[in-house]
């Protein structure tokens, strides 16, 4: 059954945060201990504990990396102040436990040994497909480090084939990453809300210098991806680029339900020190309401001068940065031109980035903004089990209570690659199943788009 994930990011986010509230969550630790095990990496060992953070019992997800492996992204070692007329006092009890007194001015240095190993998104990606995770935790994943490499592709001014990035190619972020793919899929979340990221303020430095906060990869993936940002009152680093990114990835929506159930809590630790409490609160949510009401936007162009080939290419990148869907529909213009109307439906936060798809890569000069409101009916993603495999079924609840089934297929269609069946015959294996269980007839397969 597909779930809802509310993340509170109230004290930021982090890779190893995130993990371990979905751990808190329920997700299976003997299948993410097993998968991380099935990745081509080295030099790390991973420890999930129970810890007291501000009196509160929360989950602690801590890679410990082998010397040449070390990266300081999960702690605070390497803490400087540089006001003369203050002493910063340190009171570290060893890599995991440690206190700091807060004051304005403080630099956060992540210092990263000279043998320290990085690694470019090629070389990231051949890791995550040659790993057991499933595809669907692959997919998760890639799109995370995908995030991560534009956000310091753009910082560094150089295209993402060429960025070998520091926090990116660690090997503690990569299990971070890694782990939390694998950990949502686990618990067969599809909806995740994010109302916004919350982040402190000062300066941190990195092996590039002394640096602001929010951090540049930080400030380019809410940028890029249409995150909203709030300044809390704390010296620190509050979001990493690992948290945004994850953040980034799997967000849905950024408005909760006006009223909902909470079925599961998951708190996840952080490794930092601040005034407010490092946690990270993870919550799995049921509304209440069977017809559920949003806003969505739809984006309108013509275009009479873009080859096919460039249009489809098009439609590839703007699902890719989170349209919700694309069609082209045949027209006539000025002078009795052939045509196509482009039309996008997307959130309100996809927009920008989208708009500067349609501008970068067709020859439009010109696009409507339509606000309109929709009407969806609560769903539910499960797994249908047939004797030729599994299948993923979207299941409806109209308003009179009647429940509605519709196959996904692109899991038929994996399905038939995988057997060499015929969609056909998948689609009558379907029914005879569905019969046997009872469940409502009435299925309306959803289209190929």
């Amino acid at each position: 059954m597909g779930k809802t994930l509310y993340l509170e990011c109230n004290a930021g986010i982090s890779g190893d945060m995130a993990v371990a509230a979905l751990l808190d969550l329920g997700a299976d630790k003997d299948v993410l201990l097993k998968t991380l095990q099935s990745m081509p990496v080295q030099g790390y060992q991973v420890e999930i504990r129970r810890t007291i953070l501000a009196g509160l019992d929360v989950c602690d997800f801590n890679v410990t990396l082998e010397e040449d492996y070390e990266n300081h992204d999960h702690n605070m070692e390497y803490l400087h102040h540089h006001d003369h007329d203050m002493e910063c006092l340190h009171d570290y009890n060893d890599k995991d436990h440690y206190k700091e007194q807060e004051m304005e001015g403080h630099h956060y240095a992540h210092t990263h040994p000279s043998h320290h190993s990085h690694r470019g998104l090629a070389q990231i990606q051949e890791i995550i497909k040659n790993s057991n995770m499933t595809e669907r935790a692959k997919e998760i994943a890639l799109q995370i480090f995908m995030i991560l490499a534009q956000a310091e592709a753009k910082a560094h001014g150089k295209d993402i084939s060429q960025v070998h990035f520091h926090e990116v190619g660690a090997v503690d972020s990569i299990v971070d990453i890694a782990g939390f793919a694998i950990c949502l899929d686990n618990l067969d979340i599809t909806e995740v809300i994010i109302p916004s990221l919350c982040e402190g303020k000062g300066t941190i430095q990195c092996q590039h210098g002394i640096l602001s906060i929010p951090v540049p990869a930080v400030v380019n993936i809410v940028q890029m991806q249409g995150i909203k940002l709030q300044l809390k009152d704390v010296y620190g680093e509050l979001v990493t680029p690992t948290g945004a990114a994850i953040a980034a990835a799997i967000k849905t929506s950024e408005e909760l339900p006006e009223q909902f159930l909470v079925e599961k809590i998951g708190m996840g630790a952080g490794k930092r020190s601040y005034k407010l409490p490092s946690i990270l609160r993870a919550m799995l949510i049921k509304s209440e309401k069977k017809e559920q009401q949003e806003e969505i936007y739809k984006l309108e162009t013509e275009i009479d001068d873009c080859t096919g080939e460039i249009l489809g290419y098009v439609m590839e990148q703007l699902f890719q940065y989170g349209a919700r869907d694309v069609y082209y529909t045949p027209a006539f213009m000025k002078k009795n031109r052939p045509a196509y109307q482009l039309t996008v439906i997307c959130k309100k936060e996809s927009i920008e980035r989208l708009e500067q798809i349609l501008f970068k890569e067709t020859t439009t000069i010109g696009i409507r903004r339509i606000k309109m409101k929709r009407t969806i009916l609560e769903r539910q993603i499960e797994t249908l089990h047939l004797k030729i495999g599994d299948i993923k079924v979207k299941k409806c609840t109209l308003l009179d209570g009647t429940i509605r089934v519709y196959p996904e297929y692109e899991t038929i269609a994996e399905l038939a690659r995988k057997t060499g069946l015929a969609i056909q015959d998948i689609i009558q294996e379907i029914y005879k199943t569905l019969d046997t269980m009872e469940i409502e007839k009435n299925i309306i397969m959803e289209k190929n788009k």
